[in-house]
């Protein structure tokens, strides 16, 4: 009886529904119209959000006649399922609308691209942000099935581009673990990146056969101790196919009353991985050391992304949030690049404050690439959250004077 609901019940219902009652009724035998109730308050029972996002983006770059002007909103709706024997599930929406006449690049490769202007990365259009099944029915462990948002450590290897409007999301497998004391470990299988450019766009989605591996350690005492590894591999373009893996420690020790210490060491082997180029040859350091007192943190650091036969690349890092906001260095130019950067953070009457200095070089012979200025200033005002956020990068021998201006308000409920 049971196997003939369950085929009924694929029959009628389909989608994610459906899947939970076949799972139920094969995986944990329980009495028919249980589940059917159990099923309906999960779905009924769940949870929905919506986030509004506006942006106005300003470029000045040298090399256009034409200032771009960008303001868009972001309208981010999703549902949340309850449990239903450890499962739930998860769909969200995401729509980009250009208030006003749209004079920018959205760069998305498509005829409606605007060339006469400079870009800003944040094209138009609805679709399916994520959505998946998640699984948290094994001890420690959460598994999850489908589209999703998926970060590790500070982003810099693997992110969700979470600043653009439109997010990088990732289809596939991902099982998290923390099951040993101090360690969270982590796994992904990735079969598509859904990049900032849109569905639409040419560039939009990558076909991938790629793993991730992620293993944390935050015992020491004194930080948190990282090993991973991240094989990509490219099934239309198989010849950038790459692996990276390193080592970060990172942490904040209190070292007196009122005073702690800003650290983080990282390095990174990058190199050919199935048919990638064997050209495919670079390390990536980073150095950085500050200190935080009464709230306010300094902190001094060098970034190396090396070029030996290649530069060291970050396909899907989160790029915007290293080396400068001006987005000069998403891709790293053929000579590889050396960051040294100051950063200083505070907050005064309510206001989050942040203010950087990037000097920028060639990692490879003698080039200085140009400098950059960034200052923001943040601030909520009940549910609502104000940015202002500025960038200048002026340049020597990469690239030319570009001038970023950002007004942001975002409200989520």
């Amino acid at each position: 009886m049971q196997r003939a609901y369950s085929r009924k019940l694929v029959k009628k219902g389909g989608g994610i529904g459906a899947a939970f009652g076949v799972i139920g009724l094969v995986s944990f035998g329980q009495p028919v119209l249980a589940q059917q109730a159990t099923l309906a308050e999960a779905i009924s029972g769940g949870k929905v959000g919506l986030d509004l996002r506006y942006r106005y983006e300003h470029v000045d770059a040298d090399n256009f006649e034409r200032n771009s002007n960008a303001s868009t909103l972001r309208t981010r709706l999703n549902y949340t399922t309850g449990s239903f024997n450890g499962f739930t599930a998860l769909i969200e929406l995401d729509d980009i609308t250009a208030l006003g006449s749209r004079r920018y690049n959205e760069f998305t490769g498509l005829p409606r691209d605007k060339t006469e202007y400079p870009v800003v990365a944040d094209p138009t259009g609805t679709e399916v942000n994520q959505a998946y099944i998640s699984y948290a029915g094994l001890m420690d462990t959460t598994i999850r099935l489908g589209r999703q948002r998926i970060v590790y450590d500070n982003a810099r290897f693997i992110g969700n581009v979470g600043w653009r409007q439109n997010e990088q999301t990732f289809d596939g497998f991902a099982v998290s673990n923390t099951a040993l004391p101090h360690m969270t470990l982590n796994y992904a299988y990735i079969d598509q990146v859904n990049r900032i450019f849109g569905k639409d766009s040419p560039k939009g989605e990558v076909d991938m056969r790629s793993h991730l591996l992620n293993a944390s350690y935050s015992g020491l005492g004194f930080g948190t101790l990282t090993g991973y590894g991240y094989f990509l591999e490219y099934v239309d373009a198989p010849a950038t196919s790459n692996r990276t893996v390193g080592i970060r420690l990172a942490g904040t020790p209190v070292v007196a009353e009122g005073m702690k210490l800003l650290y983080a060491l990282e390095y990174a082997r990058q190199d050919d991985y199935r048919r990638g180029a064997s050209t495919i040859d670079a390390d990536y350091q980073l150095i950085e050391l500050g200190a935080e007192m009464s709230g306010v943190s300094a902190h001094l650091g060098q970034e190396i992304l090396g070029a030996d036969g290649s530069a060291f690349s970050t396909p899907l890092a989160t790029g915007h949030a290293f080396n400068g906001w001006a987005d000069i260095f998403l891709n790293t130019p053929v000579n590889g690049l050396q960051d040294r950067y100051l950063k200083l953070s505070g907050a005064a009457m309510g206001t989050t404050l942040q203010a950087a200095y990037h000097r920028f070089d060639a990692d490879r012979g003698s080039a200085d690439y140009g400098s950059e200025i960034n200052l923001m200033a943040s601030r909520p005002f009940g549910k609502v959250n104000l940015m202002a956020k500025y960038a200048r990068y002026s340049a020597d021998e990469l690239a030319v004077d570009t001038e970023k201006v950002w007004l942001m308000a975002q409200v989520a409920f």
